[in-house]
């Protein structure tokens, strides 16, 4: 999907400049002008959906004048040849250049429509544009030949349509769901539909987690640079748990199983556009500062719309952290082709019966592990809790590996 022209037609760009946005089922994608020059035409309009190689509009190369100065399209004859901006690609549709010849057309439209309403035998004049600033594209005109003159253009219909409410109330909004947002609903039904989901719950005591961050934290800053979290006791511990029940690190491909001997952890993050997972590869070889700054990096970068797709891809677990948000439980859903995911929670100072009977205000989490039923079997699920519980409550285990 275009998300995004950060330019209009007639709009003076520098090489390596970004031009427009696109928005794909899981990242956001900028294409940046590979000449200097101006725009000379957008040919797919913000919110319209292209295939891979597209043309998404024409870049006349030439020497950049300065904005003030940059002639309309009507009067300027490209410096060299036009340079088409596509969707990325190895390979670009043929056709479709400007040429001479065609009539006189208002101000900001493209070589590609005046060509196209020259082969119509259509005024532009009587044209609604739906392009930056109104300019008429080459879609306007093709859809005008096909509709009678009086009919609005489809495309120039707002992306949302507020409906007035009865009585003064508040309306409706219809809003059109993003690429994203798509994407996580058709994976979310996916996995409800093709695994035999369940979850298992357990509690872990945070009292010795707290104690070690308090104790060490200073140090761990002076030393790494940053502050330790959570998430890397719980990667750590989730890799210990893996370990044990190889089972929760495996998947599904047709009539196998094919189980994984590395530990490339997805972690949860939660944007603006939706949910992503980005997967911290090879958790398993890292001190509990490089997952953390791998995860913040990560986070970071799921915020601000860069991550790579190749970040995205080929995690064997995840880990979804709801407690940020304070949520108390939650029953966490699979990220296919992954069997296994674990939900942590808001922790909370709960009266807790300690070993000797007496009573003690603790500080606890909830775990949640939502599991493919098709080959983890109950035991194995709970024992995974377990032994994750362990590791929190007894953080020595993970590094003596006992």
């Amino acid at each position: 999907t275009v998300a995004k022209w950060f330019k209009s037609a007639g709009d003076v760009v520098a090489v390596d400049e970004p031009i427009v946005e696109l928005e794909t089922d899981k990242v956001t994608v900028e294409v940046n002008a590979e000449v200097s020059g101006k725009i000379a035409e957008i040919v797919a309009a913000e919110g319209s959906e292209v295939e891979v190689g597209a043309l998404l509009g024409y870049l006349e190369e030439g020497d950049a004048p300065a904005a003030n100065d940059a002639p309309t399209l009507a009067q300027a004859e490209p410096a060299k040849a036009d340079e088409r901006v596509a969707a990325p690609s190895e390979a670009q549709p043929d056709g479709g250049k400007p040429d001479g010849g065609m009539p006189a057309a208002p101000a900001g439209t493209g070589p590609a429509a005046r060509k196209a309403a020259a082969e119509a035998g259509i005024d532009l004049a009587g044209i609604a544009g739906t392009g930056p600033k109104g300019n008429v594209t080459k879609a306007d005109v093709l859809g005008a030949a096909d509709r009678p003159a009086a009919e609005p253009s489809a495309e120039a219909e707002a992306p949302s349509l507020p409906v007035a409410g009865a009585g003064g109330r508040g309306g409706e909004e219809r809003v059109r769901m993003t690429r994203l947002r798509k994407r996580i609903a058709e994976r979310l039904k996916e996995a409800q539909n093709n695994a035999a989901m369940l979850t298992t719950f357990n509690e872990v005591d945070m009292t010795a987690i707290f104690e070690l961050r308090e104790r060490y934290q200073d140090n761990f800053v002076k030393r790494h640079g940053l502050k330790l979290g959570f998430m890397s006791f719980f990667v750590k511990a989730a890799i210990e748990g893996l370990k044990a029940f190889p089972s929760v690190n495996a998947e599904i491909d047709g009539d196998e199983i094919v189980y994984k001997h590395f530990y490339d952890i997805g972690v949860a993050v939660s944007t603006e556009q939706g949910l992503v997972v980005p997967v911290v590869r090879g958790a398993d070889q890292m001190g509990f500062a490089t997952i953390e700054r791998t995860i913040g990096e990560l986070g970071q970068k799921a915020r601000d719309g860069k991550l790579a797709i190749e970040e995205l891809m080929g995690g064997t677990f995840t880990i979804s952290n709801g407690g940020v948000f304070g949520s108390l439980l939650s029953t966490p859903i699979l990220n296919p082709p992954q069997v296994g995911i674990m939900g942590m929670h808001k922790t909370m100072q709960r009266p807790m019966v300690m070993p000797d009977g007496s009573l003690a205000a603790r500080p606890m989490m909830y775990l949640a592990l939502s599991y493919d039923h098709r080959i983890i079997d109950g035991r194995e699920a709970v024992s995974f809790l377990v032994r994750v519980k362990e590791c929190i409550e007894d953080p020595e285990r993970m590094l003596l590996d006992a």
